[in-house]
C-alpha cells in the first residue's frame, strides 16, 4: 500500500496555521463576520448581556460543511449572539482536530469518518448537521466497475481517518471484500482529482466538491451508489476541555447555527445558500446546487423531535456500531455515546 499519512498532513496543517495566523492552511484570509440582510434588523439576541467574541471555525470546502454556518452568518444570527465568525478551511476532519489541539481553531465541522476521534475521546460533538444513508464512490470509464462487487483488484484512492475511509470500508464489507483484495492508495482528498485524471487509480472515494471535479474532468467517469444500512452523520465539534470551559459559548453558537440550519434546510432557500457556498469555495452555483441532494439537512423541528424521542441518540449509536463492524474502532474503544455527544447542549440551545 502506498500511503501519504494523515498524521503528517495534520502536522503540516497546524504548522501552517501557526505561521499564517488566519484563513486556509497556507493562505491567510480576513475574518468573515455575520451580517444582517439589507434593511432587515436582526432579531433581539444575547448581545446586551453576552460578551462579544470571535470564534475561529474549521470547515471543509463543500456545501455540507458550509450550508448552516453561512446561512447563520448571512442572516445575522451570529450577530444576534454577539459572535463574529472567522472561517478557516481544512481538507478533512482529522486536520481540523489537530488544529484545535494546536490552539488554532475553536470549533469545527466534521463528516462521518472523523467521528472515530470523538469516540476515542479527542473531541466532543455539540451539534448535529445532517444525515444520509447512502454512500458513493467515483469510478473511471475504463475501470470496468459497475457495482461495488467489481472493486476486486482495482486501484482505489482514499483518505484515511476521514469519511472517505469509512465509505471505503462500507463498500468493501458489503461487497464481501477486504483491503487485501484491492490496491489501496492513501492520499489527501485534494490529490484524488489529479490521480483520477492521470489514470493512476481506477476508483476515488471522495466527497464534494472533489467528486464533482472528477466527474467533470474525467470523461466517462461515474458514481456508484450503494447502501448497507449504515448511518452517515456530520456534526459540529470542539475539544473536551473547551466544552467544559465554554458551555455558554457553545449554547450561543448553537442557537445561531440552528437558526441558520432552519433557513438553509428550506428548499426554497437552497439556491441562495448554494450561492453563498459557491462564493466561499470559489466553485460554481451549479456544483453546489448538485450537493443539496446529498443528505437530509436538519431543521429545528427535526432536531427537536429526534432529540426528544431518542432518534438522534440512536443515530450516534448506529454510527459507532458501523465503525465497530468496519474495524475502524476496536471493541474496547466503544463507549456510551453520551460520553462524546453533548445532548444537553443540543436540547438547551433548542429550548427543550
Amino acid at each position: 500500500m502506498k500511503k501519504i499519512t494523515a498524521l503528517l498532513l495534520a502536522i503540516a496543517m497546524v504548522l501552517g496555521l501557526a505561521a499564517c495566523g488566519g484563513g486556509t492552511a497556507s493562505t491567510p484570509a480576513p475574518a468573515e463576520t455575520a451580517a444582517t440582510e439589507s434593511g432587515q434588523p436582526a432579531e433581539t439576541g444575547g448581545t446586551d448581556t453576552a460578551e462579544p467574541i470571535t470564534l475561529r471555525i474549521g470547515y471543509m470546502p463543500n456545501y455540507a460543511s458550509l450550508w448552516g454556518v453561512l446561512s447563520a452568518m448571512n442572516k445575522g444570527y451570529f450577530e444576534e449572539e454577539g459572535i463574529t465568525v472567522d472561517l478557516w478551511e481544512f481538507p478533512d476532519g482529522p486536520s481540523e482536530v489537530a488544529a484545535m489541539e494546536g490552539g488554532s481553531v475553536d470549533l469545527a465541522y466534521i463528516g462521518k469518518g472523523a467521528h472515530t476521534l470523538c469516540i476515542q475521546g479527542r473531541a466532543m460533538i455539540f451539534a448535529p448537521s445532517s444525515v444520509h444513508t447512502t454512500d458513493k464512490i467515483v469510478v473511471s470509464a475504463d475501470s470496468g466497475v459497475e457495482s461495488i462487487e467489481d472493486l476486486a483488484g482495482k486501484r482505489i484512492a482514499y483518505s484515511s481517518g476521514s469519511s472517505s475511509e469509512s465509505t471505503l470500508n462500507s463498500a468493501l464489507s458489503q461487497a464481501g471484500l477486504t483491503a487485501d483484495d484491492v490496491e489501496l492508495f492513501d492520499m489527501d482528498v485534494s490529490y484524488m482529482v489529479s490521480a483520477m485524471v492521470s489514470g493512476s487509480v481506477d476508483v476515488a472515494v471522495a466527497w464534494n466538491p472533489y467528486t464533482s471535479e472528477i466527474l467533470n474532468q474525467v470523461e466517462g467517469s461515474k458514481e456508484i451508489v450503494f447502501s448497507n444500512g449504515s448511518i452517515n452523520l456530520s456534526s459540529w465539534i470542539c475539544l473536551p476541555d473547551y466544552a467544559e470551559e465554554n458551555r455558554d459559548v457553545l449554547l450561543r453558537f448553537s442557537r445561531a447555527l440552528y437558526k441558520g440550519m432552519d433557513y438553509g434546510s428550506d428548499p426554497d432557500n437552497w439556491e441562495e445558500v448554494a450561492q453563498w457556498c459557491a462564493d466561499r469555495t470559489k466553485t460554481s452555483l451549479e456544483a453546489n446546487l448538485a450537493q443539496t441532494g446529498d443528505a437530509e439537512w436538519f431543521d429545528i423541528a427535526t432536531l427537536t423531535s429526534t432529540l426528544e424521542d431518542g432518534t438522534m441518540e440512536g443515530y450516534y449509536e448506529h454510527l459507532q456500531q458501523d465503525f465497530l463492524d468496519a474495524g475502524s474502532i476496536k471493541p474496547e474503544e466503544a463507549v456510551d455515546v453520551s460520553t462524546f455527544t453533548l445532548f444537553e447542549i443540543m436540547k438547551e440551545a433548542l429550548g427543550i
